[in-house]
């Protein structure tokens, strides 16, 4: 009898660790391929396709939520790197899981597809300095969401939605009031006022010089103002709720108060100082359309409108100046639960 029961328990073993071949969930597992193979996403048109830099065979399988990919069959299979066209809905988010010849990689696009908006973007996908990556779909990152259109917010809903924090200041919201998709629940005005940049400052007088020296300064601000601290702490507190999340938060550029938040995101979630920068400056590249005739018409002021690696070092520096290490900060000062962070968000 003892005997049987081994050989049971055994082939129930075998079977469990996937000896049929059959994939049964998805995950991050063997080489890491994440920085070779990408999906984007049109603005305008919302297509999806695979960008995919790695040599042999490959197979791509799609749900509506990492939990849900169907397994069941492949959306796609090929040989070799290209860009391939995903036949998805536009009107939803999908998620992806990629197997190869040397590693398995979760999927989904970074930049998302926002007629309305520029700097949308999911913090999913990163590596963490201990091997894992950051979970898909959970924390986005944006700028004003005034001109989202309705396929935009049906776009959102689908993830869905559920808390936006708006980290802009009054007479921002006033001119430009948030457009909610309608899975929202939570909506936090958590005005961070040394970023509004024209509000305090004589633009006429500006020059590129002097505007980088603000923005070091206004970085410094965003991590040493008391009031800056306190909503990067509200935003803190809601990120530690599951009942809060998904959750997006915004400023009008998404790039130095929402940056600054992304960054410290990142930082609790422990990735790289180098990947996170990358991130950072990634705005310029999202931005270059919403800015461009600004920049056009006012190059003193250009400053104003991108962003420089200096910029957030100057208040990442002053953070470990002060605390020793951005984590001392994180739990210090904006008390953050970073290890309940990473069972939140990590794979």
């Amino acid at each position: 009898m003892k005997t049987n029961l081994l050989i049971l328990t055994v082939a129930m073993l075998l079977a469990s660790c996937g000896n049929s071949g059959e994939v049964s969930r998805a995950e991050y597992a063997g080489e890491d391929i994440s920085g070779v193979a990408r999906i984007v996403r049109d603005k305008q048109s919302k297509a999806a396709s695979l960008s995919i830099e790695v040599p042999g065979k490959w197979t791509l399988y799609a749900g509506p939520s990492v939990e849900t990919i169907d397994f069941s069959r492949p959306l796609l299979e090929g040989d070799g790197a290209g860009t391939f066209p995903l036949a998805v809905s536009d009107s939803v988010r999908s998620y992806f899981q990629l197997i190869t010849e040397k590693g398995k990689a979760i999927l989904a696009e970074r930049h998302l597809p926002m007629t309305g908006g520029y700097n949308f973007r999911d913090l999913g996908g990163f590596k963490t300095t201990d091997g894992r990556y950051v979970k898909w779909g959970k924390i986005i990152r944006s700028d004003d969401l005034y001109h989202l259109t309705e396929a935009d917010l049906t776009y959102l809903a689908s993830l869905p939605l559920i808390s936006v924090v708006d980290f802009r200041a009054e007479a921002e919201v006033s001119q430009a009031p948030d457009k909610l998709p309608a899975t929202t629940t939570g909506h936090y005005p958590y005005s961070i006022t040394p970023g509004n940049l024209t509000a305090s400052m004589d633009l006429s007088s500006l020059s590129s010089n002097k505007g980088d020296s603000v923005m070091m300064e206004i970085n410094i601000m965003l991590v040493s103002d008391t009031a800056s601290i306190k909503r990067y702490t509200d935003y803190f507190t809601l990120l530690q709720n599951e009942k809060d999340i998904p959750l997006l938060f915004h400023c009008s550029a998404g790039k130095d108060r929402t940056g600054m938040a992304a960054a410290l995101t990142l930082f609790a979630l422990g990735v790289d100082e180098e990947t996170i920068m990358k991130d950072y400056l990634s705005s310029n590249v999202y931005l270059g359309d919403k800015y461009r005739e600004y920049i056009a018409k006012y190059p003193a002021l250009r400053s104003l409108f991108e962003v420089k690696s200096e910029y957030i070092q100057a208040g990442i520096e002053w953070v470990k100046k002060e605390y020793g290490t951005v984590e001392n900060y994180l739990g210090k000062v904006l008390h953050v639960d970073t290890e309940k962070l990473k069972v939140m968000y990590l794979y």
